[in-house]
């Protein structure tokens, strides 16, 4: 499969691997990945792909992106899209496991680690949220997802 070509996780058969660059392979490596589990979730979203972007997976409805897996600096950890105030209130209250990413923190994106004891119900859901946040009103009217009408910027 062509390295650069997407990965669905709503086609049929089975799923081809992902190509991973050299910084994320070092964090699955010595940090033994959460990136599977980020998948599955991610995967569950309608029409939700995944795609090599920048030397990291980052996952997108319609080639627009709503999570990217991203290490912040030797940690594991995910970004994703919040409505307008999130990204201060959650930072606010763990710091420990929430940051202001660069380059898309100051659009209201979310940094979250995924180290120690993730809750992956609150992974989840900040992850559905970007998507519904991103996703396009018709596909997610199809599928009974509302979209979220506090964008970040």
């Amino acid at each position: 499969m062509n390295a650069d070509a997407p990965r669905s996780g709503t086609s049929g058969g089975s799923k081809p691997k992902s190509a991973m660059s050299t910084r994320a392979n070092s964090v699955r490596n010595r940090n033994n990945t959460p990136l599977p589990r980020l998948q599955k979730i991610c995967f569950a979203l309608p029409d939700a792909i995944e795609r090599e972007t920048w030397g990291n997976p980052t996952f997108r409805v319609r080639e627009k992106i709503f999570t990217m897996f991203r290490p912040d600096n030797d940690t594991p950890a995910l970004w994703c899209k919040a409505p307008r105030g999130v990204q201060t209130i959650l930072i606010e209250a763990a710091p420990e496991r929430f940051f202001r990413p660069p380059y898309v923190g100051h659009k209201g994106w979310i940094g979250v680690r995924l180290n120690g004891a993730v809750d992956w119900a609150e992974v989840a859901a900040l992850v559905q949220r970007s998507y519904q946040m991103t996703a396009p009103k018709k596909l997610l009217a199809r599928h009974g997802l509302g979209p979220i009408q506090s964008r970040a910027i």
